[in-house]
């Protein structure tokens, strides 16, 4: 098996991640709870069935975290002679403490714990540096059954070379052709550009006005901008304009923890 990033293994937007992940691992907290809050944030746009097979899984791919490692932040019961209990936090749209964490470095924890679980298995590779440019299909082979993907081109940017990855076939090896070609300087890997070959593959692309707008981070004129996590809102902290004054409550009950969107859309309007 081959995992291909485009950078080096823990470069990733997991990497930077802050705030938690979501999932209902309290008595006070339960299933239907966390899928009503998810519907109502999605404004009547959330595929109920989607929600409920997600919201109701979360709690053991938790639990499949712990096992492979993850230490997610723990707080002492009060009166219980030491005994601990998962230190869960708060964000917009949620209606109870239900957010895991590890400190500040959530997703940096999570992705330690799954490369570590990786570097164990002796059949997966990684392939740094390596960068995605198409996906090779049936079809785009001249294949006449039906279009299915049969391998990707790739750009190892440590020697200019693209190669070929076919899809794995039963039996040993890698499965990893090489092939050099010519290529144009193309900088970044976005989100439409992994849109833009999944689409040149035959998949259809839907949703695409939603794009998520963190709402808030720190603005420095001489440095660049970093996100500040939707946690700090969830321990108290409240959304105020350049004269001081708080403004959420004319948007929306839950004030400043309402929903990301409303919350973007607030502050815009500001």
């Amino acid at each position: 098996m081959a995992i291909i990033t485009k950078k080096n293994r823990a470069e990733s937007n997991t990497n930077y991640a802050q705030g938690g992940i979501a999932a209902v691992t309290s008595k006070e907290d339960s299933i239907e709870l966390h899928v009503q809050d998810t519907l109502q944030a999605g404004a009547g746009l959330c595929k109920e069935q989607v929600v409920r097979t997600i919201v109701q899984e979360g709690p053991a791919r938790i639990a499949e975290l712990i096992q492979l490692g993850m230490h997610f932040s723990e707080r002492e019961i009060p009166q219980s002679n030491g005994a601990r209990e998962l230190d869960l936090g708060k964000e917009g749209g949620h209606s109870k403490r239900r957010i895991l964490h590890a400190k500040d470095v959530t997703g940096r924890e999570i992705e330690c714990a799954l490369l570590a679980a990786v570097a164990e298995q002796s059949n997966i590779r990684i392939f740094e540096n390596h960068l995605a440019i198409d996906l090779i299909t049936s079809q785009k082979l001249g294949q006449p059954a039906a279009n299915r993907c049969m391998g990707v081109y790739v750009l190892d940017t440590a020697s200019g070379q693209v190669e070929t990855f076919r899809r794995a076939h039963h039996g040993p090896g890698d499965g990893r052709l090489r092939k050099s070609l010519s290529l144009h300087d193309e900088s970044g890997h976005s989100h439409w550009r992994r849109c833009r070959m999944a689409f040149r593959a035959g998949a259809a692309i839907a949703n695409m006005e939603f794009i998520q707008f963190h709402p808030t981070c720190l603005y420095h004129p001489k440095a660049k901008s970093f996100l500040i996590s939707e946690a700090v809102r969830g321990e108290g902290g409240v959304l105020k304009n350049i004269a001081g004054t708080e403004f959420m409550e004319q948007h929306h009950p839950l004030k400043s923890l309402a929903p990301r969107d409303i919350v973007a859309r607030a502050i815009d309007s500001e």
